[in-house]
């Protein structure tokens, strides 16, 4: 799964994404960035198929249109790639709205000895932002409001993922972008080739801070390299 991750790369942003023309806040770049640990249920900044030239802010947890309580949302922040065409809830999102989430980096957690997790950011080796592919919808409460909402696409790791976690968020090369921002209804086979892992010599993963853990921490320190621990002192514990 994607449960957490960065937007920090001011500079670059506009450089990745070329084709955006409108943003929500002031020009040139909204006012919420950076971001170093974005969380599930939080508002996000998206590039959807409806209008691909716009920077907009989504809810982070798909609410389908005809959901009767927007809480589902919780629980619908990943889609798996392998059941997109099946799933009610992301089948027609899958044909018709598309959207890239920007990032410059995602978390996974590594179980090791004793079942302790160590959280670890994974990113570009250039350090660039990407695009996460993602589903969007928008949910119409009683009161006639509306709520935009999105889903990430998970797909199976690649080998730099894999001993960290089985799966993880799918990018979608810039040569995809159009493609998958095509406001045209599309099959899903002919996305197939769009949701894939993304290659892992390009990419390289690290331990970072444990602050990263709670979502409350939004700060330099969780995609920074974490210190390496320190040597244990000859006889403390015993030793000859």
């Amino acid at each position: 799964m994607c449960g957490r991750y960065s937007l920090t790369k001011l500079e670059n942003l506009l450089r990745q994404f070329t084709f955006l023309r409108e943003f929500p806040g002031p020009v040139p770049l909204p006012p919420d960035l950076p971001r170093y640990n974005i969380a599930p249920t939080q508002p996000i900044l998206v590039i959807a198929n409806n209008h691909p030239d716009r920077l907009q802010h989504f809810h982070w947890g798909l609410i389908p249109s005809w959901a009767k309580d927007p809480a589902i949302g919780s629980r619908m922040i990943n889609a798996r790639a392998e059941t997109l065409a099946t799933k009610p809830a992301f089948r027609t999102a899958l044909r018709r709205r598309r959207c890239l989430v920007p990032a410059d980096g995602f978390f996974e957690w590594r179980v090791g000895p004793g079942k302790t997790k160590t959280p670890m950011y994974i990113r570009l080796k250039r350090g660039e932002p990407f695009a996460f592919a993602g589903l969007w919808d928008v949910w119409h409460s009683p009161d006639g409001s509306e709520l935009p909402s999105c889903t990430l696409i998970t797909g199976e790791a690649n080998e730099l993922v894999k001993p960290i976690h089985d799966r993880m968020p799918i990018i979608v090369p810039k040569a995809d972008y159009e493609k998958w921002l095509d406001p045209k209804e599309r099959e899903p086979e002919e996305l197939n080739d769009v949701l894939r892992p993304y290659p892992a010599s390009e990419m390289e993963a690290f331990a970072v801070s444990r602050a990263v853990n709670s979502a409350k921490n939004d700060s330099p320190q969780c995609v920074e390299p974490a210190a390496p621990a320190a040597p244990a002192m000859p006889g403390l514990f015993g030793d000859d």
